[in-house]
């Protein structure tokens, strides 16, 4: 392994070895509390523009496979992990974790004290860094980080969300037969890419709905004339990378579609979405919640669920205004899950497909597809 530097905007410089790609990349850190799923979450387009430190010390231990993709490649700009395993064993594994983020051109960051970062981003908040297999003046990477572009400056959905539309195939994965079931379904509804989760796309078909995934850039017109003529009964809105705020194209699009009554049901990022389109701006969260074991009580039922998180941005509580708060978290109460007042509109902001897990918010895409 070579070394790699790291610089902070917070002026801190470190050193650690690089077991990725090599190479220099900029991005926003944060860090994820999950104990498995790195995989998933190197692969989910959400992490685009950030570094994530993990904060579960031994990664790589059961390598990579085809099947736990969650999208077609890796769009994080480099993982950070205390202690990286370089022989991985399990009988699904198919290349090691290193193989992937150099094929992915991905940074791999090791031997680093990740307990630190985490104690740091905690009390300062997530912040921009650099990384570099490359430099290793402090100076320069200085330059390179504030001549680089903020992770809000830039549309990162435009990186992500595919190019044409496709009709996802695949329910829930099954570890009796160790394969992707095939789903039955009696709605058909569009999902809006933002960045979409395979595992999203794998509920929404277990839940009965024919999804066809469409790109970021399908107009409002084209979509309220499909619901017209009884080609789609809904519309999913997905989960994706990057603030919010700046998506104006997004937000004019979804403020049709509510006019309309177009049945809406946004995760994470369309959740924000949403709110912004009804007139409730997103704020940043300190250091947002990125992880698998976030309680969340859903006021309906008084429940408590571990759910599965991957935000820096929320929405206001004035959003009662026009909206019932279903589901809050519990560590800072920040609102979680909304039902819309006057329109057919429902949106979560944690993922309640997550994957690995835990799976015990999976039943609210049954609810979408009632309302449907």
């Amino acid at each position: 392994m070579i070394k790699v530097s790291l610089y902070f905007e917070n002026g801190l410089m470190l050193e650690a070895k690089s077991f990725g790609a090599e190479g220099t990349s900029v991005g926003e850190i944060v860090f994820n509390t999950s104990l498995t799923g790195y995989q998933e979450i190197v692969t989910d387009p959400s992490y685009a523009g950030q570094f994530v430190t993990f904060t579960m010390p031994e990664i790589g231990n059961v390598g990579c496979n085809a099947q736990d993709m969650e999208s077609k490649g890796a769009h994080c700009k480099g993982i950070i992990v205390r202690s990286y395993q370089a022989r991985p064993s399990n009988f699904r594994c198919e290349e090691s974790l290193a193989e992937l983020l150099k094929k992915e051109n991905v940074l791999g960051i090791t031997e680093i004290d990740t307990r630190f970062l985490t104690k740091m981003l905690r009390s300062e908040g997530a912040m921009m860094m650099v990384a570099s297999t490359e430099i290793h003046d402090e100076a320069e990477l200085k330059k390179v980080l504030e001549s680089s572009p903020r992770i809000e400056e830039v549309n990162y959905i435009e990186q992500v969300s595919t190019k044409e539309s496709y009709v996802h195939t695949e329910a829930r994965y099954s570890t009796k037969t160790f394969s992707y079931e095939k789903p039955q379904t009696t709605k058909k509804i569009i999902a809006l890419d933002f960045g979409i989760k395979r595992n999203i796309l794998n509920e929404l078909t277990h839940a009965g709905m024919e999804v066809t995934v469409v790109p970021n850039s399908m107009s409002a017109e084209d979509i309220i004339a499909k619901i017209e003529a009884n080609e789609i009964d809904g519309v999913f809105l997905s989960n994706g990378p990057g603030d919010p705020l700046i998506l104006k194209e997004e937000q004019e699009k979804i403020k049709k579609l509510i006019a309309h009554k177009v049945p809406l049901f946004g995760i994470c990022l369309g959740h924000q979405l949403l709110s912004i389109s009804h007139g409730y701006d997103t704020y940043k969260l300190k250091f947002g919640h990125h992880g698998g074991n976030h309680p969340v009580k859903n006021t309906i039922t008084g429940a408590v669920e571990i759910t599965a998180q991957n935000h820096n941005y929320n929405v206001p509580d004035n959003i009662t205004e026009v909206a019932t708060v279903t589901h809050v978290n519990l560590f800072d109460n920040t609102i979680e899950g909304l039902k819309y007042n006057d329109s057919p509109t429902m949106s979560v902001q944690h993922h309640p497909e997550a994957s690995p897990g835990p799976h015990e918010s999976a039943y609210i895409f049954g609810e979408f597809a009632k309302m449907l």
